[in-house]
């Protein structure tokens, strides 16, 4: 097994073991690029994902070998994915992708892999193109909306709340933690709910305190959390309300700030306005 590797699917599960039967913990995304630590016989390799530095187990046919040299340009050159869903075309095949799939070398039409030309028409966005903005995150996580809940997901067809931020935030080019006890440690406290901004990010704790939960702000002290499914709830000083329950289910314990604001808001939870450049126009 070679030093590195990309995915070539769709998503690939990361597993907390080398057994099919493991927990999934989290999950690869088309183009995603890992380090390759570890291999058990041919089935099983032990990798640590470039973007976040997460480590577990993932099939090693799931896995394309890549140099160290594509590894570099990989890197370095690439778009994302902003649909939701959106096939890779090829001369005899086509790769469905998910919103956040990296798209390797892209020059905006078309890229390589394995000698193999895939067209994507698509909308993508190269991160030097981004500079991120409350609306800009909160218009990522909206497409996000009703995607069921998977313990480990980022995709769409299934995702955790972590995983939930990580992904909004990676696309809009702020790199976050893969567990919501990492990503309480990035950016900076907001004192009360109260003073939060959309865009903001609110973590919750269980009972003995530890961090196990998280969303992003929205206008109108609301939050977008993936609880059942990705979902909209209120949100106060105490937690996240479930208004058709009529209960709050997570204890708030702390609100971050995760991108820098070029001015003060005028007004609590004001409603943001701007503008994004035309490549990565949303709707």
């Amino acid at each position: 097994m070679p030093s590195y590797a990309i995915c070539p699917l769709s998503n690939v599960p990361i597993r907390s073991n080398s057994s099919d039967k493991s927990e999934i913990v989290s999950q690869l995304l088309f183009g995603e690029l890992a380090e390759v630590l570890e291999t058990k016989g041919r089935q099983w390799a032990k990798i640590r994902c470039i973007w976040d530095n997460y480590v577990g187990w993932v099939a090693a046919n799931q896995l394309k070998a890549i140099t160290p040299s594509e590894l570099t340009l990989f890197k370095e050159h690439f778009a994302y994915s902003l649909e939701l869903f959106q096939p890779l075309m090829a001369d005899n095949e086509v790769i469905p992708i998910v919103i956040g799939a990296r798209l390797p070398n892209f020059d905006g039409m078309r890229f390589m892999l394995d000698n193999t030309v895939y067209t994507f028409s698509g909308q993508a966005v190269f991160p030097e193109h981004i500079k991120p903005s409350p609306e800009f995150i909160l218009k990522i996580a909206r497409r996000y909306l009703h995607a069921p809940f998977f313990h480990g997901g980022r995709s769409p067809l299934g995702i955790d709340a972590a995983g939930l931020v990580q992904m909004v935030f990676k696309i809009a080019n702020v790199a976050l933690p893969r567990e919501a006890a990492q990503q309480v440690y990035i950016g900076t406290a907001v004192d009360f709910v109260e003073q939060s901004m959309p865009g903001d990010v609110a973590f919750f704790e269980n009972r003995t305190g530890r961090i196990t939960h998280c969303g992003i702000i929205l206008p109108d002290s609301e939050v977008i959390h993936a609880y059942g499914s990705v979902r909209i709830d209120k949100i106060d000083h105490y937690g996240i309300y479930d208004r058709a329950a009529k209960r709050y289910t997570h204890r708030l314990r702390v609100v971050r700030r995760m991108i820098k604001l070029a001015s003060a808001p005028k007004q609590e939870n004001r409603r943001i306005s701007g503008h994004i450049p035309n490549q990565v126009e949303l709707f």
